[in-house]
């Protein structure tokens, strides 16, 4: 949690938290979503926290089951969409476009950082493609 290095949160419920995050970075949230605090589950009497997708079972699963691989493959750039999208819709324009200013000091730092993380990315697969070559690694494709 936040609260530990930032202070408290603005919200008496967690849930309220992540809900108006949501609501926040959706693009349009679903009109059911709300919160509730529940201590216990009336069915089974166990404590309940965040549901999660299992995806340790999906790569698991994947391994042997080829439609399982390409559904994880779509799960992971759903989620990598939905995360670029939120972050998009979280920022206020007109206060970052006030903090950057009209100078192009900002531009030359994203030029110089893109090339210095294309370059170290070249490196990383570069690694990569030698340890598959040398046998340190199996490498598996056309999943």
């Amino acid at each position: 949690m936040l609260e530990e290095p930032l202070g408290p949160s603005e919200f008496a419920n967690h849930g309220e938290r992540v809900v108006n995050g949501q609501r926040l970075m959706q693009a349009s949230s679903d009109i059911l979503l709300g919160w509730l605090r529940v201590e216990e589950s009336p069915i089974d009497a166990k404590p309940r926290g965040l549901l999660r997708t299992p995806v340790e079972g999906l790569e698991r699963l994947s391994r042997h089951r080829p439609a399982a691989a390409e559904g994880m493959a779509i799960y992971g750039r759903l989620c990598g969409w939905t995360l670029a999208r939120a972050h998009a819709r979280s920022g206020d324009r007109i206060a970052i476009a006030a903090y950057l200013g009209s100078g192009d000091v900002f531009d030359r730092a994203t030029l110089e950082f893109s090339r210095a993380y294309a370059e170290l990315n070249g490196q990383d697969y570069q690694r990569l493609a030698d340890a598959v070559k040398s046998g340190r690694i199996k490498a598996q494709t056309g999943l």
